[in-house]
């Protein structure tokens, strides 16, 4: 025993120790005859309703947990970044790039200051695109 266990050196004339299986073998009985069978309906997954976009004009890196809730929720994010320093600017396109990588979602370029994030659900129309890149461009100082 004290062999087993390490507590002595090993002179290599016993038999080594029988080891256990890692993974125990787990045995699922046979469906029997009498058990009823199930039918699989397909599971209909309800998207969140997406009655706005979300226009954002951070100051600070510390802000960028709004952008990633709001997103999250489902929202299209519009990122106002022209009242930022350029190094907390670029700190915030990496973050929003990795949440929108994260969820499978876009991200594009309005203006040189506003960026759209898009979750994977929501198609937005070159008229909107549009649209937000003037709406903002009235905004930047």
């Amino acid at each position: 025993m004290t062999n087993y266990l390490g507590l002595t050196e090993d002179d290599g004339s016993a038999a080594p120790a029988p080891t256990r299986a890692l993974n125990p073998v787990v045995k699922t009985p046979a469906p029997s005859a009498r058990s009823p069978k199930l039918s699989v309906a397909p599971v209909v997954e309800s998207q969140p309703a997406m009655d706005r976009i979300v226009t954002i004009t951070p100051r600070f890196y510390s802000e960028a947990r709004a952008i990633g809730e709001y997103y999250r929720e489902g929202n299209p994010v519009i990122m106002n970044l022209s009242d930022m320093e350029e190094s907390e600017r670029k700190r915030l396109i990496d973050f929003a790039s990795g949440l929108v990588f994260g969820h499978a979602g876009t991200i594009e370029r309005v203006t040189s200051k506003v960026f759209l994030l898009t979750p994977p659900n929501v198609i937005v129309s070159g008229e909107e695109k549009s649209a937000a890149a003037q709406a903002s461009f009235f905004n930047q100082s």
